[in-house]
């Protein structure tokens, strides 16, 4: 091989691994489901920092404001909020029509990520009897609560997916060699056998798992990926049990526990660790992963009786 051939194929493979290359979301367009605070915020920070342009949408339309505020300068791509219930098909309608104009080559990454918590119940784990727990549980929670997590958690995901189908179809350009991706944000909680006091939100996010593997498996041959990151412990308001701040952020430190959660790494997980996880399965560098739920937990399966 000539010393120009040589060189031409070294720096093919310099551009081939280069971050941009495997990592690097210009001009890709996505949508993320409660992009506001927390986890979703975690992935819109992400993404639009790698150079997509980001949709979020919320409840709130004071919180989609602020993340837009706090966080579109910092961004090589964009931040666009949208407010949305998505639980609500009016909604979803009117999202994807509006989305649709703005968007007319589709969009190419959609990370559902709403969800709620449901009810908590003490019972199992504080040595009630058998007869004490029954009553606990009939007392503190109801047919509406478990109809309400689930209505967010897994049919929310469902229609949300289904809804942008065709953007996604659209989106997904083979002249890049890229298939659009859906990524759903679960929960280790919807893969460890005990219950964690909430019966309803750990057996919806058992269910949003396998959804989204059913959705894999019925699609494999379209133009559209299907993926699950299944976090621990992240500061989310959710985790913090209160509204997060003018930020979008939450903090755990305080109250955070290892020795509660079993967590090897000693510790919540962090933006960064997110962040990474999104932008691989999302980009270039993540086009073979199909079916997959990747545990971003700090090890908690390891110490917890699981499914996996």
């Amino acid at each position: 091989m000539s010393d120009a051939a040589a060189n031409g194929a070294s720096d093919e493979l310099k551009k081939a691994l280069s971050l941009e290359t495997l990592f690097g979301l210009k001009g890709l367009v996505a949508v993320v489901t409660g992009g506001g605070t927390g986890i979703g915020l975690m992935c819109t920070q992400a993404l639009a920092a790698h150079g997509a342009r980001v949709y979020i949408t919320g409840r709130r339309e004071e919180v989609l404001k602020q993340a837009v505020d706090n966080y579109h300068q910092h961004a090589q791509g964009e931040i666009i909020g949208l407010q949305a219930d998505v639980t609500d098909k009016s909604d979803l309608e009117k999202i994807i029509k509006d989305i649709s104009e703005k968007e007319p080559n589709g969009i190419q990454i959609l990370v559902n990520n709403a969800g709620i918590s449901g009810p908590k119940t003490e019972a199992f784990s504080n040595g009630h009897s058998i007869e004490e727990a029954s009553q606990k549980f009939l007392k503190n929670e109801s047919f509406d609560q478990w109809d309400s997590v689930w209505r967010t958690n897994v049919s929310g995901v469902f229609f949300t997916t289904v809804a942008f189908l065709p953007l996604l179809e659209k989106g997904g350009n083979n002249n890049m060699k890229y298939r659009s991706g859906v990524v759903n944000i679960t929960s280790i909680s919807g893969m460890v056998k005990i219950s964690q006091n909430h019966f309803a939100y750990n057996a919806s996010k058992a269910a949003a798992i396998h959804l989204t593997k059913m959705m894999a498996c019925e699609l494999a041959n379209s133009k559209i990926r299907f993926n699950s990151i299944a976090p621990g412990v992240f500061p989310s308001e959710m985790t913090a049990k209160r509204e997060s701040d003018d930020r979008g952020k939450s903090d755990i430190s305080e109250s955070f526990d290892a020795s509660k959660y079993k967590i090897p790494a000693g510790r919540p997980g962090k933006l960064e660790e997110m962040a990474a996880s999104i932008i691989y399965l999302c980009g270039k560098g993540g086009q073979y992963c199909d079916g997959l739920v990747m545990n971003v937990d700090g090890g908690i399966l390891l110490t917890n009786p699981s499914a996996c």
